[in-house]
């Protein structure tokens, strides 16, 4: 099978594998102990923990702290749960439902448009009240990347928080400041199931789910050490090897564009994460497309909403129609492709298509 959904998660990296075995010994192993435990057993399972703690830091900004959980979709219920209560959540058309439902469930909300490139401008004015901007920094379905550096701003100026969901960017280009970041492991190569809200110094939130207090009194479980191991290998790796992915993809990225040169690119051309690959083709039947081309993982939109049978919100929020939102695909791919991975998918996509066009 070739695997060209990078957005939905990433292969395991082997380091971050590696990293995650010694905390998952069975009986008779001195690594599954509860890092939260005062006993030698504990304390090294907690220095694991801090150890991958300073590891996923090293690509945040400074003057912050990481505090980890079960994935961004937790890191963004507690930043925006936890952050205040009252006034306005103001968010992007485009952001994932793990911020747009919550914004919505947690008081007043507003959406904030996007141009028909994927990118949220700027010039448009927020509510009086917002307390709370919600923009992300690389689109998880079109790849665009987002002016957060003047989102981060304009919040500034409104006396607001400012919280960027980087899930898609951390581990591939420089995570840009924020009150508050969220990140999770298994977009870059590290585990399921962990994740990080990173929270600027001098930022107060509430807890949002009550217990034992473990990470900074602000999200309370036992940790997994396994987990949180993985997930600092795969950040440390990311960082060592980030300007070399970056070479790479976008060899395939250039490859791919030319191969694929007679589709609708979804998106700028320009600002975007050249390991996304959204585009479309009149009349296309995308269930069958992928019916056709099974052994080809790719999607038909974001893996949150893929079965829904709704239009992707996002190729909506850009201006395509639910005819044009239908007929797009996503291809992502990235440190673990191959240039003939590339070109053989490319192949038999294109040939399903055409075949659908007799």
């Amino acid at each position: 099978m070739i695997y060209l959904d990078y957005q939905a998660t990433t292969p395991l990296a082997p380091e971050a594998r590696d990293a995650m075995l010694r905390w998952l010994d069975g009986p008779g192993g001195t690594g599954f102990g509860n890092p939260h435990s005062a006993h030698r057993m504990g304390r090294q399972a907690k220095a694991a923990i801090e150890l991958a703690r300073d590891q996923v830091a090293a690509l945040l900004p400074a003057g912050g702290r990481v505090i980890f959980t079960s994935g961004a979709t937790e890191a963004l219920n507690l930043a925006i749960r936890g952050s205040g209560e009252g006034g306005t959540v103001s968010y992007s058309a485009i952001e994932h439902s793990a911020v747009g439902d919550t914004a919505q469930a947690a008081g007043k909300s507003h959406v904030l448009n996007v141009a028909s490139n994927g990118q949220c401008n700027t010039k448009q004015d927020l509510p009086a009240d917002t307390r709370l901007v919600c923009v992300m920094q690389v689109n998880n379905e079109i790849g665009t990347i987002q002016p957060t550096i003047e989102w981060h701003r304009k919040a500034k100026q409104h006396n607001a928080l400012f919280l960027c969901d980087a899930v898609q960017a951390y581990g591939r280009i420089e995570v840009t400041g924020a009150d508050m970041i969220a990140i999770s492991a298994h977009k870059f190569h590290g585990p399921k199931g962990v994740g990080a809200l990173w929270l600027r110094d001098g930022v107060d939130l509430h807890e949002v789910q009550t217990g034992g207090g473990q990470e900074f009194g602000l999200r309370s479980g036992t940790l997994s050490p396994a987990l949180i191991a993985g997930m600092g290998a795969a950040a440390a790796e990311a960082k060592d090897r980030m300007e070399q992915d970056r070479d790479h993809i976008d060899a395939l990225w250039t490859r791919a564009r030319a191969l694929f040169g007679d589709w609708t690119l979804n998106g700028s051309e320009d600002a975007r994460w050249p390991g996304n690959l959204n585009i479309r083709r009149d009349g296309l039947d995308v269930n069958r497309l992928m019916s056709d081309v099974r052994d080809v993982m790719f999607s038909a939109g974001s893996a949150c909403a893929s079965g829904s049978g709704r239009p992707s919100h996002v190729l909506k929020a850009i201006g395509l129609s639910d005819r044009e939102a239908k007929s797009s695909i996503r291809l992502g791919f990235g440190r673990y492709t191959t240039m003939e991975e590339i070109e053989e998918a490319a192949g038999k996509i294109n040939a399903a298509a055409e075949a659908q066009e007799l």
